[in-house]
């Protein structure tokens, strides 16, 4: 077996697990190569030859691994992701054992899902950009949170977030005009999101029966106007993971192309990246079963 392993050493706390993974993985007349990231590198680049391997391993956090999951959509390319990063949700999403020698073996029995991606469009400074997104992207508040944790994301991880929403108490409301397929909704919130998944840690739905597998992308409004209000939700989450009596201050509507406007200029993050200071708007869509994916029975994107 050919392998390709892309690894982003800066992500997380520098585990050096993938390491463990790979002399997991490789057997007798294998071969593999490891590409490590630099600070500016090229994701087009790092996944160019990818079809001529068996098998690409994508290892970092889940704005890498979701920019790189954008270069090979439609690409046919049997791929593994490992968790490298702070929070890892693309990873738990899946649900593979996290042990590194699990996911060797994983890899090793070659199941597979096809999975979808979204992609979002938006200017900035009179320049038209365009990236994909594996779980959410969006504008507003829990963009203002990724910029203010990520100073503090090596020392304290996940609990980065919890301590830039802390610093910030209060988040603007803003004005959102939607379009989802057509039909035009008016809303106000501190954030609108978009999602191809909606699972966050201790596997809490923000939304039910969201899926990175069923075709259709979620787009999300949060409605609280201050942090109190936001812990209702999250709370809600604790009893009714799935989010089947659904959740307080948060709405939410489904399609496959969605417009965004909003009354004011807002910030944007892409899969926990910040992206942009301020936008006044994107379109999303969804890109359906443009990844192949390896899973094992676990997961509920397994069919056997």
């Amino acid at each position: 077996m050919r392998t390709l392993i892309v690894h982003n050493a800066k992500a997380g706390f520098g585990s050096d697990a993938i390491f463990e993974f790979e002399r997991s993985l490789l057997e007798e007349g294998d071969e593999c190569v490891m590409r490590v990231l630099g600070p500016d590198f090229d994701m087009r680049g790092a996944v160019s030859d990818a079809e001529s391997f068996d098998l690409v391993v994508l290892s970092g956090g889940d704005g890498t691994v979701a920019s790189l999951l954008y270069e090979l959509r439609g690409r046919d390319v049997k791929t593994c992701v490992f968790p490298s990063g702070t929070a890892n949700l693309i990873f738990s999403n899946l649900s593979l054992p996290s042990e590194p020698h699990a996911i060797a073996r994983a890899c090793r029995k070659g199941a597979v899902a096809r999975t979808d991606l979204g992609e979002i469009s938006w200017t900035e400074n009179g320049t038209e950009n365009t990236r994909g997104f594996a779980l959410m992207a969006g504008t507003g508040y829990d963009a203002t949170l990724m910029k203010a944790a990520i100073p503090q994301k090596q020392t304290l991880g996940e609990m980065a977030y919890f301590t830039a929403a802390l610093s910030n108490t209060r988040p603007e409301m803003v004005h959102f005009s939607i379009t989802v397929d057509g039909r035009r909704e008016e809303r106000d919130g501190i954030a609108c999101l978009v999602a191809n998944n909606a699972t966050m840690q201790r596997d809490i739905e923000i939304v039910p029966n969201c899926s990175m597998a069923d075709g259709i992308i979620d787009v999300i409004i949060l409605e609280m106007s201050d942090v109190m209000q936001m812990l209702i939700p999250f709370f809600s989450g604790i009893i009714d993971r799935q989010g089947k009596a659904g959740r307080p201050f948060i709405e939410h509507f489904t399609g496959r192309e969605v417009v965004v406007e909003s009354s004011s200029p807002t910030p944007m993050q892409i899969d926990g990246d910040f992206v942009a200071a301020s936008v006044t708007g994107y379109t999303a869509r969804v890109l359906p079963s443009v990844n192949t994916l390896i899973v094992d029975p676990t997961s509920p994107y397994y069919q056997d």
